[in-house]
């Protein structure tokens, strides 16, 4: 028996889901898990990641990681510590695969240029969009809207970061905020920063933003980088940084799955019930690796995510993004006949904030072009 099918007893059970809005009938072979990790992957949400900024535009290079990579490495992080915990393993896969669909073009700026131009509708935020394409702006199935996820996988969306004030009180009544979600659902914020602050640490060395010999200062790299050059003393340069990366992730994960552990048994859980109503979350890193996650990103916020180079192709990116969406504002005839028809429904400002945030970071340039820029005489 692999640990795969080892289950323990604060894992969640698929039998035990709250079900869909809309009801459907079991399936032969899948469980509903199975079924909501399979209709995120065969989502368009899903495949427009691939040309969704993280950190570096997509046409920077071949070797940057995109909004899709970022999210593949998170599953599997997260399938990992699942396994240890003896959780279920694809719940937390489906939650993990869905958590950034919402992401529009150029990540955070595009992010923060959509909230500047939807402040008049309550502003946007990324994982209430998340939400939302699941529920309402994927368009795969004749019998709902959405698709239709379960209420398990939805709710580890919406509590996501526990951003819970950009949702209306309607829109996260449904998910009871006073009430945790299961395991499940917490470990995804957890190795969502565990992916991030890693490769972006990968991602700024391989465009020669960051530099290793001030990355040696910072404690969660430069411990683990300190040891191995004495381990391996005849290491490439390379090789000792790819080694001090893989050491990273093991070490983060690793401390992740020991002190969850240790909170569970401190906490006397005996089930979900109890995970639930826990006054505070159980997965958890330790006090230690906490404070070096937390001056890592202190760390990557200063030398990475606001250096010149970084910084003007973002502010750029937000300027564009915001000129094509008063653009369509001013004409709604420039959408798709659909989202033309969405916005009849659902008003004219989200059906324009919809369309604009599936947009891939090329075909967005691309929109920019043809309507901003150059336009049509």
């Amino acid at each position: 028996m692999t640990t795969e099918n080892i289950r323990a007893p604060w894992a969640f059970d698929s039998s035990e889901s709250r079900g869909r809005r809309t009801p459907e009938p079991a399936h032969p072979y899948r469980d509903c898990f199975e079924r909501d990790r399979d209709r995120v992957v065969h989502s368009r949400s899903f495949r427009r990641l691939e040309y969704k900024t993280q950190v570096f535009p997509n046409h920077h290079g071949d070797h940057f990681r995109t909004r899709l990579t970022h999210t593949i490495e998170v599953a599997q992080l997260a399938r990992t510590a699942a396994r240890a915990l003896g959780l279920n393993s694809t719940l937390c896969e489906a939650i993990a695969l869905a958590h950034d669909l919402g992401h529009p073009p150029f990540g955070h700026v595009g992010e923060s240029a959509l909230d500047s131009m939807m402040a008049s509708e309550g502003g946007f935020e990324h994982n209430r969009h998340s939400l939302r394409t699941v529920d309402e702006v994927e368009e795969k199935y004749a019998r709902f809207r959405g698709l239709n996820l379960t209420y398990e996988v939805r709710e580890g969306i919406a509590k996501h970061a526990t951003r819970y004030d950009r949702f209306s009180g309607a829109e996260i009544a449904e998910f009871n905020p006073a009430e945790r979600p299961p395991l499940e659902a917490q470990l995804i914020d957890l190795v969502d920063h565990i992916a991030y602050n890693v490769h972006d640490v990968d991602d700024g060395v391989e465009a020669h933003i960051l530099e290793v010999k001030r990355l040696a200062a910072v404690p969660l790299f430069g411990r683990p980088y300190a040891r191995l050059r004495r381990e391996i003393p005849d290491a490439t340069d390379r090789g000792l940084f790819n080694e001090t990366i893989r050491a990273m992730v093991d070490r983060l994960v690793t401390d992740l799955i020991e002190t969850t552990q240790e909170r569970l048994v401190a906490a006397g859980v005996q089930g979900v019930d109890d995970v639930r109503g826990n006054p505070e979350a159980l997965a958890a890193h330790s006090d230690q690796t906490l404070a070096e996650l937390e001056e890592m990103a202190d760390f990557l916020a200063v030398e990475l995510y606001r250096s010149p180079l970084v910084q003007t192709e973002m502010e750029d990116a937000r300027a564009k993004l915001a000129a094509l969406f008063e653009v369509y504002a001013n004409d709604m005839d420039l959408l798709p006949s659909r989202h033309r028809e969405r916005g009849e429904r659902i008003g004219a400002l989200p059906a324009i904030a919809d369309y604009v945030a599936g947009m891939t970071d090329r075909y967005a340039l691309r929109e920019y072009e043809r309507l901003v820029a150059n336009p049509a005489d």
